[in-house]
């Protein structure tokens, strides 16, 4: 895999068209504005509070493409004719391993993108890709982590097919309550037709 991978999610009636691509330097100071928001800060364990910071941050997403571990998408709108809009949100793959049968995914979004629908479409775009991408490798199993009050993220994993799995117990400090195991498994490819078998008439292929 590399740093050029873009992923598309076609606008809907009530939302707009959205794509997916790594993070790049220039996202610097739009995600200084989107750490500014106390929600958001809430969530994530991530300290951005400059510019300086956000260019550390966008650096290790970039090492972490590179070395094929961790894979960070900046969540922008598409505009046609237009440059894509700032940042939305950020989805990532993580915990990946050659041939592994389990990763993970997780996200946020800015504060102007809640409740527009844009981090399930994301997700399932993100989701596709890696089961796409990494499935044929082995990649089984997807998992979504979330801190049993975080009841947005809930919603978002429920919206995206991944189904409750079970609690997991609170290990403070880093996880200082419990937490909610989501997954989603990868769907089996169709079986082959058997060799000699007629194709029926009108049958859809």
């Amino acid at each position: 895999m590399n740093d050029t991978v873009v992923l598309h999610v076609d606008a809907t009636p009530s939302a707009p068209a959205l794509l997916l691509r790594p993070w790049r330097s220039e996202d610097a100071p739009a995600l200084v504005e989107v750490y500014r928001d106390p929600v958001l800060r809430r969530w994530t364990t991530s300290v951005v509070d400059d510019e300086a910071d956000a260019l550390r941050w966008v650096g290790t997403q970039q090492e972490a493409w590179a070395a094929g571990h961790r894979f960070a998408f900046a969540v922008l709108e598409a505009r046609p004719g237009a440059e894509p809009g700032p940042p939305l949100g950020n989805l990532v793959l993580k915990r990946v391993s050659p041939g592994g049968p389990t990763a993970e995914v997780g996200y946020w979004t800015a504060a102007p993108a809640r409740g527009r629908g844009v981090a399930p479409r994301a997700l399932e775009a993100l989701t596709g890709w890696a089961f796409d991408t990494l499935g044929p490798g082995g990649l089984r199993r997807l998992e979504l982590l979330h801190q049993v009050d975080n009841t947005a993220s809930c919603r978002v994993a429920e919206k995206s097919r991944y189904a409750f799995d079970r609690v997991l117990p609170a290990t403070p400090p880093d996880y200082p309550l419990d937490g909610h195991l989501h997954a989603r498994l990868r769907t089996a490819p169709e079986q082959p037709e058997q060799p000699g078998r007629p194709e029926q008439p009108g049958q859809l292929r």
